[in-house]
C-alpha cells in the first residue's frame, strides 16, 4: 500500500469568461490563452483538498476550444482585507472595518475612491482539460488510495469545497469528468516564462506562508502544455 503510485486525475473545466493575468501587464489585465499551473492547482484544490495531508501536482493543461478575447472594464478595489483581521472580527475581538469602494468625502474625508477601473482582455467561452496527481506529504503516503478514491467520488457527484473559478473569482468555472474522445485544438504558442506557482511547493504551507514565486518556460504544442514537476531544473525558483 505504501508503494501505490498516484493516479492521474483528469477533469474538464469550462465557463463563460476567464482571465489568467500576465504579471508583466501591471496596470491592465491581459490573459494567457490557458490557465497557469497555479490556477489549475486552485481548481483541483476547490474540489478536494486537505493541506496537512497532500498537495496537487499539475501534469498537463489542454485547450479544448480556441482562445477568443473580449475587452472588459472592471471595477477593482484598491485595498485588501487582512485574513487575521477577519478572524478577529468573527470572534468579536475587533470592530469590523469595511472597504469603502464608493464612499464620498463626507465619509472618508478624501476625494479618493477605494476602487479603480481597469481594462481587462478576458477570454470568452473557454474549455480546458486538466490533469494532476495527488502527492501526499511523508506522514500520509499510506493514504494515497484513500485520497484518490475520495477525489473521484467528489468529481462524479459534482461536489466542491468552494466554487472553482477561472483566474478571477467572478469568472465561475464548471467542472466534470473528462471526455477522452475530445481532442485538443491545433494551437502552437511559445508563452515565454510564465508563473508556475506563488508558494514553495517543496514544503507544507499554511495560512502564514510567505510567497515564493517560481516560473518556467511554457510552450504549447498541439493545444497541450506539459507542466514539469516542481523540483525539475526547468522550474526557476528564488535564489536558484
Amino acid at each position: 500500500m505504501d508503494d501505490l503510485p498516484p493516479k492521474l486525475h483528469t477533469i474538464e473545466v469550462w465557463g463563460d469568461f476567464a482571465c489568467f493575468s500576465q504579471p508583466a501587464m501591471k496596470v491592465e489585465r491581459w490573459s494567457y490563452p490557458l490557465p497557469t499551473p497555479s490556477a489549475a492547482r486552485g481548481i483541483f484544490d476547490a474540489i478536494y483538498f486537505h493541506r496537512p495531508q497532500f498537495r496537487w501536482e499539475v501534469i498537463r493543461i489542454e485547450m479544448l476550444k480556441p482562445p477568443r478575447y473580449l475587452a472588459l472594464r472592471r471595477n477593482e478595489v484598491k485595498e485588501t482585507v487582512n485574513t487575521n483581521a477577519v478572524f478577529n472580527w468573527m470572534a468579536g475581538a475587533a470592530e469590523p472595518k469595511p472597504i469603502l469602494a464608493d464612499a464620498d468625502k463626507s465619509m472618508t474625508g478624501s476625494d479618493e475612491r477605494g476602487r479603480t477601473q481597469r481594462q481587462t482582455m478576458a477570454l470568452v467561452d473557454v474549455r480546458y482539460r486538466l490533469s494532476a496527481r495527488i502527492r501526499p506529504w511523508p506522514d500520509h503516503q499510506a493514504r494515497q488510495r484513500e485520497f484518490d478514491d475520495q477525489f473521484e467520488r467528489r468529481l462524479k457527484s459534482g461536489k466542491c469545497f468552494q466554487q472553482p473559478y477561472l483566474g478571477c473569482r467572478e469568472f465561475v468555472a464548471f467542472f466534470g469528468p473528462a471526455d477522452p474522445a475530445v481532442q485538443p485544438i491545433s494551437h502552437d504558442q511559445d508563452l515565454g516564462f510564465i508563473p508556475y506557482d506563488i508558494f514553495d511547493l517543496s514544503r507544507l504551507n499554511d495560512s502564514h506562508a510567505r510567497p515564493s514565486i517560481s516560473v518556467f518556460r511554457a510552450e504549447v504544442r498541439g493545444g497541450v502544455l506539459d507542466v514539469p514537476p516542481y523540483d525539475d531544473p526547468k522550474v526557476l525558483k528564488p535564489g536558484r
